[in-house]
């Protein structure tokens, strides 16, 4: 039926062909015929007629009137005046969301207890929207604060040249491709520059960046005088050594509850590991890759740890500690280091280190990143620095893979680390719980929002109620 024909029509139709819709006492108290309004209402009908049409959906389900339908069968009425809209509850042509919508939104005026508001203000939030919200606070909440701490020179630097351009243009395109990751170590962008290589010198042919010392010194000091002078932002390029703490604080009251009113009940977590059978950890050699891993282990609500080489005892101690109060059968351990002796050895050693000093019997380590088969298939480059024949592991690792040259995790391409990180997830995850878990926290995000809106309007109403005192 077109909707000419149906929205806004308005007839007299039998008081039996309308039906009452299942939704509205999920969303309202249910009208009872011995509810005291109810036959108040009844008593209105028999002297006046009902003054407002009951609103019904194009299949005869009652969108607003249910109480009125109830009143005028008391009454005595066979037939009540309807308007009709052009929506379905039921059949082929049905939109729930929509019928809800409209129920909720007819019956805006009616006195309603908290419940009630809740429930109503549940069918007005869209899941992926309020899941999509609550993810971006959860980012923002996550970032890392740093700040660039630069070495005091006791001379004025030189200006940046003509000649010096070409490699700041490699290294700004770079910033602006890698825009996600920001801030960047200089290793990154080190490493992104050998795909492009370009002139060190403009002037001087031979000068083609290279995988070497020479050249990364090049990128150090260039660095550090774009900041200077305003080619490249300081919050581009990051030091994750020299963390900063700066306060929370706020100029006055005022602001500190709209502050607080922005981020209430945006902090909602869900365990998305709840319903695995194993307990799962990442650990991370370096903390200058913050922010390219530490979004893959929040999508998947994994904890990860960030050892700056080998893990210290504190650290090992919260891991077997999370693991014991999981409750959970295994352990597994996902290890993302550099291809160097020290670094092929840190899965190994979180195992062995976790079963002998933490007593966690049933531990598995696996080095997800970085392998020599993923330096072959990757052909990353090498460090321009060999491996350190001091370590206790250059032994081992000379003989294991015949060769003495190392590799650094800033050689990958932050989205391809991220890709392998994801896929060795996904080899020990059971996704079909992981995929409910996340379906549920997209409805938790509705019940959320709606709390929110509800608390917000509270509090809002409580504080210029204040202020008019």
């Amino acid at each position: 039926m077109s909707k000419s024909k149906v929205d806004h029509e308005r007839l007299l139709i039998g008081i039996n062909k309308i039906y009452p819709s299942p939704e509205n006492t999920e969303l309202y108290r249910p009208v009872t015929p011995d509810d005291e309004k109810t036959i108040e209402m009844a008593d209105s009908i028999k002297a006046n007629g009902i003054l407002e049409p009951i609103v019904i959906s194009a299949d005869y389900y009652i969108i607003s009137g249910h109480r009125r339908q109830v009143a005028a069968r008391i009454a005595g009425l066979t037939k009540v005046p309807c308007r009709r809209l052009d929506v379905y509850h039921s059949g082929p042509r049905a939109d729930k969301t929509k019928f809800l919508k409209m129920l909720a939104e007819h019956n805006r005026q009616r006195i309603k207890n908290r419940d009630e508001l809740l429930r109503e203000a549940i069918v007005d939030v869209d899941p992926d929207k309020a899941h999509r919200a609550l993810s971006d606070r959860r980012r923002r909440k996550a970032k890392i604060k740093v700040e660039s701490i630069d070495i005091r020179e006791g001379k004025q630097r030189k200006e940046i040249s003509q000649a010096k351009m070409e490699l700041l243009r490699g290294v700004n395109t770079i910033i602006s491709e890698q825009q996600e990751f920001w801030p960047l170590s200089l290793r990154q962008i080190h490493y992104q520059l050998l795909n492009k290589p370009p002139l060190v010198h403009s002037g001087k042919a031979n000068s083609r960046y290279r995988n070497d010392k020479a050249s990364y010194r090049a990128l150090i000091d260039l660095a550090t005088r774009a900041r200077h002078e305003g080619w490249i932002d300081y919050d581009v390029i990051d030091d994750p050594t020299r963390p900063v703490t700066v306060w929370e604080v706020q100029p006055n009251l005022s602001s500190y509850y709209q502050q607080q009113m922005d981020d209430m009940l945006g902090g909602y977590w869900r365990n998305l590991q709840q319903s695995q059978t194993n307990h799962f950890e990442i650990v991370a050699e370096k903390n200058t890759l913050q922010n390219i891993l530490r979004p893959v282990a929040m999508e998947f609500c994994i904890p990860i740890t960030f050892g700056r080489g080998q893990c210290s005892t504190r650290p090992l101690y919260d891991i077997a500690q999370r693991f014991k109060d999981s409750g959970k059968a295994k352990l597994v351990i996902l290890a993302v280091s550099d291809l160097d002796p020290d670094g092929d050895e840190i899965a190994h050693s979180l195992g062995l280190r976790l079963r002998d000093d933490f007593r966690v019997s049933e531990v598995t380590a696996i080095k997800t990143a970085l392998t020599m088969e993923q330096v072959g298939k990757l052909k990353l480059p090498k460090k321009f620095e060999r491996a350190k024949t001091g370590s206790a592991n250059y032994k081992r690792y000379v003989e294991a893979y015949h060769t003495d040259f190392v590799w650094e995790l800033e050689a990958l391409n932050p989205r391809v680390l991220q890709k392998l990180l994801t896929a060795a997830i996904d080899s020990v995850l059971d996704r079909r719980a992981y995929n409910a878990e996340v379906a549920q926290e997209r409805a938790d995000a509705a019940h959320n929002a709606a709390i929110r809106e509800i608390v917000l309007r509270t509090l809002r109403t409580e504080i210029c109620s204040e202020s008019r005192s």
